[in-house]
């Protein structure tokens, strides 16, 4: 028995000469993936999730923890599903710092972020 291989108008094998750029969550371009890529391994923090009140709170400790460690720099807050997850990251509040998930799930204090601040950036 042959295999079924769906044929186009054209007379060509779907998917023969193109390469289709969308997924299951939209049209994605090399660009946008590469962006995404570069974005992740940029230095700073972040703060992944939908902005519920436990992001909102890792959030808070994480900028008094970079005030108390006199770290001038800016939080970025992502709460794009897709982004998150590129991080490999499925349980939100989660903290990222200089690319690197440091914590996940949980709402860490000031001081935990501090700790983990200065172990990363050591």
């Amino acid at each position: 028995m042959k295999p079924f291989h769906p044929i186009e108008e054209n007379g060509k094998s779907k998917g023969a000469e193109t390469q289709d750029a969308s997924s299951c969550c939209g049209n994605i371009s090399a660009e946008s993936v590469a962006k995404s890529e570069a974005a992740k391994k940029a230095p700073g923090v972040k703060v992944l999730g939908s902005g519920c009140t436990r992001c909102q709170a890792l959030e808070r400790a994480a900028k008094e923890a970079l005030a108390e460690l006199g770290i001038d720099t800016t939080i970025d807050h992502v709460t794009d599903f897709a982004q998150i997850a590129s991080y490999g990251v499925m349980t939100t509040p989660a903290l990222v710092v200089d690319g690197k998930v440091v914590s996940y799930g949980k709402v860490l204090s000031k001081d935990e972020v501090k700790a983990l601040l200065q172990k990363v950036r050591e």
